[in-house]
């Protein structure tokens, strides 16, 4: 049975992985391999086309350099690479980043009151095609970090409502199976709102520590995304 057949016959799609620790969690062995096969599925036709090369932005919110959600970020960036495509990676926990006031002095649609670090990000960001946005689960939400990122998207808001794709990664010491369930909903919603469209999730339950999360297969999975998404 050839790739294609198997997605037909399974219902793959681009779906989360959820994996816990260093076992998987009760899915499928088709639900567990969703991600990277799919995507390989898309691309098949086209992967050596170089007008499929995309520029992708990263956006990490862990202000742990070598943490878990890192190693995500890393383990995609290798694949999005190996595969052509231009890749940005801003990491908003080691960035000057002063949160939104709701001044409304940008009008939605630039310039900010601050000039941080977000003059560096804002150009990148509008000329994506995608983001990934990668944190570690901080109270069932994203880090701080990260979300003072988001909050600022509102001085380009007019400007990044066009046609993007997006990715969710993230990182939890928790395995239940609703760990992820708020952080997933508001991605979502993020999306929904921005007119984005959800290319897959990565998201590793089980996972607190670095050693926990290197025996597991999640930073494989963040690797197969970036390479064939």
């Amino acid at each position: 049975m050839n790739r294609r057949d198997f997605i037909a016959s399974t219902g793959a799609g681009l779906v989360t992985i959820m994996l816990g620790g260093c076992n998987f969690m009760s899915q499928d062995k088709a639900q567990q391999q969703s991600v990277a096969l799919a995507a390989m599925d898309n691309n098949t036709d086209s992967k050596n086309d170089r007008s499929t090369k995309m520029k992708i932005t990263v956006i990490t919110g862990s202000p742990h350099q070598n943490g878990t959600s890192a190693l995500l970020a890393d383990k995609f960036i290798e694949g999005a690479t190996a595969a052509g495509h231009d890749v940005f990676r801003f990491n908003s926990a080691f960035e000057e980043v002063h949160p939104c006031i709701g001044c409304d002095r940008c009008g939605m649609n630039g310039p900010c009151v601050y000039q941080d670090s977000m003059e560096k990000l804002n150009p990148e960001l509008l000329a994506s095609n995608l983001v990934a946005f990668v944190t570690p689960l901080y109270y069932y939400g994203m880090s701080a970090q990260i979300k003072t990122v988001i909050d600022r998207f509102y001085a380009n808001n007019s400007r990044l409502h066009v046609s993007k794709k997006a990715i969710l990664m993230a990182t939890a010491y928790n395995s239940s199976d609703w760990t992820f369930n708020a952080l997933t909903e508001h991605y979502k919603t993020l999306l929904r709102y921005m007119g984005w469209e959800n290319a897959g999730m990565v998201l590793a339950v089980g996972c607190g520590t670095r050693s926990v999360i290197e025996r597991t297969d999640f930073p494989n999975q963040a690797y197969q995304l970036g390479l064939n998404i």
